[in-house]
């Protein structure tokens, strides 16, 4: 019978998941948590929109207008009450590497490219929410995200060094030949004041991060440096600064859905899609851990996807969970979703009346404000601890993070070749997994005789397979029994121990259909341990269960030896060096699942 009423809360959660933390609000110290927060956010949040839309290759006003509506539609519409949502560094630099080529230079395209990118991408990741495909995002492997945020990381860095040393240079067909040229331009012809204003920015968030913590080091930067700028006529001396920022909120406007600009976008969207949700839920899950709140990774890509589809719809570009503003936003002590809220309408305020105080603000504050922000993401110990775990994983991070380096700006091209690549490898081993030969230990256990160097027993074998029998490596179970039948003439019992088989395929049962006839030609009985209740159904339904024999499925591998050993001659288990220490009562059939 259909659960209606189960249903009917099911999809309430879905659409109106607010409706959990909005009845909070009321609570005064809830609302006073909330605000604080926000605002403390909002702080953080305005001169660092600003820096990653110049990032991003536009306007710094267009980081405010993503900055102002896509944190409350996130936090309506998502299941985490303190991600904080907005531009953040690397969908900024992916945004630029993926418009710059479709542009053309021409700075009215890429304003319009950029709004169709958030849109696409929003509607990508809605679909993926509704859908329940969350999961998709495990095709990014941990070590794929380690190598491509070091490099991302380092490309981001490197691209703000014109602005630091006030050069510039044409761009070139590798970010690695651009960084160059403007290393070779600076040591020809620095502008002494901005690189006198990115030091003083420096200085400044350095030390207020290290003595003072609790002052915003990225609004005191902004604050002071336009102030300098300001008194000692910065632009005039040659410097750049932001310039005029338009008053007012960002008004609806519908992206023009240009069908050969969306074919050549697609890859890039679905990419910052999986990117981006990776980053914010990878960072939810740390702060629904720390304050025990449920969290939904597919109602995370509804609030995301809503998100990117209306900063699409007011002109913003693409946007994401921020870790830094998510900190400060939890330390700030917000409680609810409200505290984004908050944000946001800070932001709006900001763009209606506060906008002609930005105007001295020197982009060469900016270009710090985005080193210090991503230099964080440089972390070298996860490789090498990725190595040590497994140094297939430690090649798929370094071969990552090289090509990606090597590629840029076409980003989405060192992600594509980390993600093959980590397949590549998975498959591999899933294809070749360890088969053991197994004998007893001294301390009773079974152990692989290769490692601790046992005797077998020439009458039984007893093997170990770690891994599903499924079609890539069933021709290597195959290989590996019978080249074991084919070095124990006098084999009679082959015993498969199947405790680390998961699944069992059609190609897989086919060949154990197969192995079973050969062993039964040569007068071997194949005998199975410890079969899990899926594997077991399987061959039930295929008849393969019926066709090895009930009596010949076991729950215990002592029980299987028993059943071979009385068999065998009477004195045989005496000698076997699979001996056991005593009779163990024997489950077989069904009862053995």
């Amino acid at each position: 019978m259909i659960d209606v009423r189960g249903l009917v809360t099911n999809w309430v959660r879905m659409l109106m998941p607010f409706l959990g933390w909005i009845g909070e609000v009321r609570k005064p110290e809830v609302l006073r948590a909330d605000i604080t927060a926000g605002v403390t956010v909002a702080l953080v949040l305005i001169p660092q929109s600003m820096a990653y839309a110049q990032l991003a290759g536009l306007p710094v006003y267009y980081g405010l207008y993503a900055s102002f509506l896509p944190p409350i539609i996130a936090a309506f519409f998502g299941s985490s009450r303190q991600l904080a949502t907005g531009p953040v560094a690397v969908v900024s630099l992916m945004t630029a590497a993926a418009l710059e080529p479709l542009a053309a230079g021409n700075a009215e395209s890429f304003v319009a490219y950029a709004v169709l990118l958030a849109t696409m991408v929003g509607i990508f990741q809605l679909a993926l929410g509704l859908l329940r495909l969350g999961v998709l995002v495990d095709f990014l492997s941990h070590p794929v995200v380690l190598g491509f945020t070091n490099a991302g990381a380092l490309i981001i860095a490197t691209s703000q060094l014109g602005k630091l040393f006030g050069v510039s240079v044409e761009k070139a067909e590798h970010h690695y030949e651009t960084v160059w040229n403007t290393i070779l331009a600076a040591l020809e012809s620095s502008h002494v004041a901005t690189l006198g204003m990115a030091a003083l920015a420096f200085a400044i968030m350095i030390l207020l991060k290290r003595y003072a913590p609790r002052i915003p080091g990225v609004l005191t930067a902004v604050v002071v440096t336009t102030l300098v700028s300001y008194f000692t006529a910065f632009k005039e001396a040659g410097g750049k600064v932001v310039g005029t920022i338009p008053e007012g909120l960002p008004g609806l406007a519908l992206p023009e859905f240009d069908m050969v600009a969306v074919s050549s976008l697609v890859t890039t969207a679905i990419t910052i899609s999986l990117i981006g949700f990776m980053e914010a839920i990878s960072i939810a899950k740390a702060m629904a851990a720390r304050t025990r709140q449920r969290l939904d990774a597919n109602q995370e890509l509804v609030g995301q996807g809503l998100g990117n589809v209306f900063s699409g719809l007011f002109s913003g570009y693409p946007v994401s969970g921020s870790f830094s503003r998510s900190a400060v936003n939890i330390n700030a002590g917000a409680m609810t979703g409200f505290s984004s809220v908050v944000t946001g309408l800070v932001v709006g305020v900001s763009l209606i009346w506060l906008t002609p105080l930005l105007y001295h603000l020197p982009q060469a504050t900016l270009a710090a404000v985005i080193i210090m922000a991503v230099i964080n993401l440089i972390k070298v110990k996860p490789i090498i601890h990725a190595w040590k775990a497994q140094p297939h994983d430690g090649v798929v991070a370094i071969v990552t993070f090289v090509l990606t380096l090597v590629v840029a700006p076409h980003l989405d091209q060192g992600i594509l070749a980390g993600v093959i690549l980590s397949l590549i490898l998975f498959l591999y081993r899933s294809m070749r997994p360890r088969v053991a030969v197994l004998s007893r230990f001294k301390d009773g256990t079974m152990r692989d005789i290769t490692v601790h160097n046992l005797e077998t027993c020439e009458n039984i074998a007893l093997i170990r397979f770690d891994g599903s029998l499924y079609f890539a490596n069933a021709g290597y179970f195959e290989s590996r029994i019978l080249e074991l039948v084919a070095a124990n003439p006098k084999l009679k019992y082959l015993i498969v121990d199947g405790e680390a088989i998961n699944q069992i395929d059609a190609t897989g049962e086919e060949i154990l259909h197969h192995l079973n006839d050969r062993l039964k030609a040569v007068n071997i009985e194949l005998l199975i341990a410890r079969m899990k209740k899926q594997f077991v159904d399987t061959l039930i339904r295929t008849g393969l269960y019926e066709s090895i024999g009930p009596e010949r499925f076991f729950a215990r591998i002592t029980n299987a030896l028993d059943y071979a050993w009385s068999g065998l001659e009477p004195d045989h288990e005496a000698t076997c060096p699979l001996r056991t220490g005593q009779k163990t009562p024997v489950l077989s059939g069904k009862d053995a699942v």
